[in-house]
């Protein structure tokens, strides 16, 4: 028998130079030098200039490290959307920005000098603000390269620094803005100080830690009272920070708690002690204290607990008690009133709450209140005074045995009579440094503050300083507590009002974030702005004998002009006088060498950076940042431009959640479960680390890992395969060969249908900034409504159809369309792969990145078309799911071998798969239609069932069709022998 002929020269086979294989790792560095060497951004920003500007303002990270895994995210998210506006034919620039000062620098060269044991406080502050900058420009560079490794594209050569010249002099501007309307003041209050870094932090720079602390009960002998028989007793307070002990001046109550003299006696009715505490905290006081006053005795020996008054909180006023180490004289010797504190509850403790005003907020304002003042008794390196008459010059008070039972406190305490209980075992979560790790205390200083409650329009000149580190009258609604209310007195609006006006009129992406930073800028204290460091913007102030500090519109240009050419280190080195000028003498003044907080710096970017190249007045469209950011970047960005605007500096706030592990455990290089973005991009490249962002709900909190990326692969390698297939199909196509849609067959149609619901998909995805959606609606088009139906009953199509064949023609013209849309789609996600798609099918056609949304027709949209094809896609699955046992069982090697049967038991049904040829769309050799069985009920009520048989048919040796026409197999069909004969 002679061989059969081969026809596979005359089968027209898709062809291109598009590789399966990514090789992404290798190909896309290229891409990038291609993209630098063709200014892209540039040529970008041309295109699109006179547009509709959309500004994404990018939040700064800190100059300090190789990026990490949630770097990545933000940078790939914010860029996602950047090209996504580009694509959408905006004018969307993006400036990238880092921020230089500050802690997370200093430290860091603080680390170099202590690893040399040298003392940095011994070094020229100029000299070490120069290291400082050093480190900055070095990370700054290195960071820089990672963040366009992964596809970011922005003006990289020109970003914004906080340490630049121009940048420094903005923020001082900034400062000098709430200086001059009064919105700043010094006073001593308690904040969160870091002992290790002996500064005071942010609460944005504190991160909460569970520890384990020592509890303990201190007896107050009470020694006056308008209550007999209390005198002689004692007033018990419990605590978790015994080092607060020794800076104790009160004592309080809660007014509406009812309290009990609670009397221990033995079993031979001697009174052991009386103790005043909160009726409901009764048992849990006497399980605390029994240990105690059971040493000493014999194991045999009970003691007895009876109640012997009642009293409510308020009957309490006037009572005094003393400290337990008033033998010292002095400060220990004054009385210790007990106060009324709306703030004490009965929830743990005794009900009743010792008051150290320099080491906490409600102690602070309480004492305060009642003319008792903060002492300054812990140093900034957590230890006491050297003069003080109480652990003097002991410390660190954040170390756990200078705190535990067998602590100098404890063991004072114990030798006085005082210490009823302590325990080293009370569980609690703790602030802590996010930089050192270190914990953190409340410790009242003197600091500046911006008032969160004082009516703005009203703060006179000189409200702003007095001396000795307290606020004068005129400042005392900046110093009332958050929960005062928006305003202060009703007296004008306030900075609180103002930031809650413009939350409001902010639009919050998701919706559920406005909760929160409303709750958090509702409740905040007022913002202290200094630091005790050395690396930043200083606060150029001049602060007078009387502790006022100079309010001159002409003083502050100079010093802004002073920051301009010489950033702000010319604070440093200045010549005081020729910036006070001739009207003041700098004998009169003193500078102020506190340094900004950082978050005041990076909350000023939007002053240096979109109104310094957009133009005043101009304000971002869009902040994107993590969802910690609502108490760092947005509210300090907030407050910023609330106080000197009156208004947001954005229209949007995006939040995304946090990179976890697979596990959902936080990434940590102990935990030894880092994904380092690096390491994804070397081996996988950076459109798989862009398509997994675009993948999440980064919404919420994500999850990364190596089986989290081999999916993100496997969707990878198939929306790369469908354009592999795209262009591989068009290879040759021209213009001539497009069929307009009217004179396409209903599947072309149909397709073309349903790219325009995509195309509304995605700008509806692109609106709400919603790009799990956008990727989810692209890569199921690709896999579901391409690969597995419309290319796959068109290939034989494609194949095997003459040239000129219409419904050939159709297909292609419908895959150009398919190519010139999905392309454009896949560029803000795949910036990479789509601009490789691009330029194999146009090598001379520039960049997918220069291009504008595609031109999808909406009038594509048929929903009788779209309502019945998806009718006879829902047939077509189930006839496939009857092939697949035949498959299986090794009946038939593929669909084409079958014919069906459709048993339809609905008219409707009958004339849908009669309308079209459902053996062509079923990708099987025939399909007969029977009507189903007068009276008999379809099956489990449906409509259409199918019976499968391996077919009778022969099969065409070129196009593998089994059809009634071949008359042998291996002979041709029809269709076949006219293209092989033309």
């Amino acid at each position: 028998m002679a061989d059969a002929p081969d026809y596979r020269d005359t089968v027209f086979l898709p062809t291109t130079d598009f590789p399966m294989k990514a090789g992404l790792a290798q190909k896309e560095p290229a891409i990038l030098a291609k993209w630098a060497a063709d200014d892209l951004y540039g040529q970008l920003r041309k295109a699109r200039a006179g547009r509709e500007r959309f500004i994404l303002h990018d939040g700064p990270p800190y100059a300090n490290g190789d990026i990490h895994m949630g770097h990545a995210m933000n940078k790939v998210l914010k860029d996602i959307i950047v090209r996504s506006q580009s694509l959408a034919g905006k004018d969307a620039p993006y400036v990238p920005g880092w921020d230089c000062h500050g802690l997370p620098i200093e430290w860091k060269v603080e680390e170099a000098y202590r690893a040399k044991k040298l003392n940095k406080d011994e070094v020229d502050p100029v000299q070490f603000r120069a290291e400082c900058r050093a480190y900055a420009e070095k990370w700054v560079g290195i960071q820089r390269e990672q963040f366009q490794r992964l596809g970011v594209m922005g003006d990289w050569d020109d970003p914004y620094l906080t340490m630049k010249y121009e940048a420094e002099a903005a923020i001082v501007g900034e400062l000098l803005k709430f200086a001059e309307t009064g919105q700043l003041y010094r006073g001593a209050k308690p904040v969160m100080w870091s002992p290790v870094e002996k500064t005071a932090l942010a609460e944005a720079e504190v991160e909460y830690e569970d520890i384990t602390s020592t509890q303990i009960d201190v007896a107050f002998e009470i020694v006056e009272s308008a209550i007999p028989e209390l005198v002689g007793a004692y007033a018990v307070i419990w605590t978790t920070t015994p080092w607060t002990i020794p800076v104790n001046q009160a004592l309080a109550y809660g007014p509406e708690v009812d309290y009990v003299l609670y009397v221990c006696e033995d079993q031979n009715e001697t009174v052991l002690g009386r103790f005043l505490v909160a009726r409901d905290l009764t048992d849990q006081f006497r399980k605390r204290v029994e240990p105690s006053l059971l040493q000493g005795k014999s194991e045999h020996d009970t003691l007895i607990w009876s109640t012997r008054e009642f009293y409510f909180g308020n009957a309490l006023a006037g009572t005094i008690a003393r400290h337990p180490m008033h033998k010292l004289g002095g400060f220990f010797a004054k009385p210790r009133p007990l106060l009324a504190g709306d703030f004490v509850t009965t929830d743990a403790g005794t009900g009743l709450v010792h008051m150290a005003p320099d080491h906490g907020e409600d102690d602070f304002f309480l004492c305060k209140a009642n003319g008792i003042d903060p002492v300054f008794a812990v140093e900034g390196d957590g230890k006491y005074r050297a003069d003080w008459a109480w652990m003097g010059g002991q410390g660190s008070v954040i170390n756990p045995k200078f705190n535990g039972p067998e602590g100098p406190i404890c063991t004072d305490l114990r030798e006085a009579g005082a210490l009823l209980a302590a325990s080293a075992d009370f569980k609690h979560s703790y602030p802590h440094s996010w930089r050192s790790k270190a914990k953190v205390i409340f410790r009242c200083t003197p600091q500046w503050f911006i008032p969160m409650d004082a009516p703005i329009s009203v703060i006179p000149a000189e409200a702003g300083i007095s001396g000795g580190g307290e606020a004068t009258s005129s400042q005392e609604s900046a110093e009332t507590p958050a929960s005062a209310g928006v305003t202060a007195g009703g007296n004008g609006p306030t900075l609180r009002g103002i930031a809650l006006d413009a939350i409001a009129n902010t639009r919050w992406v998701p919706e559920k974030a406005e909760n929160r930073i409303t709750a958090m800028v509702a409740g905040r204290p007022d913002w202290v702005i200094s630091r005790q460091r050395a690396w930043g913007v200083p606060i150029a102030l001049y602060v007078d004998k009387d502790g006022n500090y100079l309010r001159d519109a002409a003083v502050n240009a100079r010093i802004v002009d002073a920051f301009k050419a010489g950033g702000a280190d010319a604070w440093f080195t200045a010549d005081h006088q020729a910036l006070l000028g001739a009207n003041y003498s700098a004998a009169d003044y003193e500078p102020v060498v506190d340094i900004l907080d950082v978050w005041f710096d990076s909350g000023s970017t939007h002053a240096f950076t979109i109104e310094a190249r957009y133009g005043k007045d101009v304000r971002a469209n869009l902040y994107l940042e993590g969802s910690d950011q609502h108490r760092g970047w947005f509210q300090s960005s907030l407050l910023e431009s609330c106080g000197t605007r009156g208004r947001a500096p954005y229209d949007a706030v995006l939040t995304h959640g946090f990179a976890l592990d697979g596990k959902g455990k936080k990434m940590s290089k102990s935990e030894g479960n880092v994904v380092d973005p690096l390491k994804v991009i070397g081996e996988s490249g950076a459109d798989i680390l862009r398509l997994w962002v675009a993948s999440t709900d980064y919404f919420e909190d994500v999850r990364i890992s190596k089986e989290v990326l081999a999916g993100t692969s496997d969707a990878y390698r198939k929306l790369r395969n469908t354009f592999r297939y795209l262009l591989g199909a068009l290879d040759g196509f021209s213009e001539t060969e497009k069929v307009a849609p009217g004179e396409m067959p209903e599947l072309e149609r149909y397709v073309l249908n349903l790219l325009a619901e995509l195309d509304a998909e995605l700008k509806a995805a692109t609106a709400a900034y919603e790009f799990n959606r956008y990727a989810r609606a692209l890569t199921d088009f690709a896999n579901n409504d391409l690969s597995a139906f419309f290319f796959d009953i068109r290939k034989d199509v494609l194949y095997c159809d003459a040239p000129d064949s219409i419904t050939r023609r159709a297909y292609r013209t419908v895959l150009d369309t398919l190519f010139e849309a999905l392309v454009r789609y896949a560029a803000p996600i795949l910036c990479f792969t789509a601009e490789e798609a691009w330029g194999t099918r146009y090598p001379e056609g520039g960049s997918v990145h220069l291009l504008e949304w595609p031109a999808v027709d909406a009038g594509w949209t048929d929903d009788d078309l779209r309502m019945k094809w998806a009718l006879i896609r829902q047939h077509r699955l189930k006839l496939t799911g009857e092939i697949e046992p035949l498959r299986r069982d090794k009946i038939v090697r593929s669909s084409l071998e079958a014919d069906a049967t459709a048993v339809v038991y609905d008219a409707a049904q009958a004339s849908l798969l009669r309308s079209i040829d459902f053996a062509e769309i079923g990708i099987v050799a025939k399909v007969d239609i029977v009507d189903g069985d007068a009276g008999v009920e379809a099956p489990a009520g449906e409509s259409v069932r199918f019976e499968v048989a391996k077919t009778e048919y022969e099969k065409c040796g070129r196009c593998w069709r089994h059809l009634p026409e071949v008359v042998e197999d291996g002979a041709l069909c029809a269709r076949c022998e006219d293209v092989v004969g033309a």
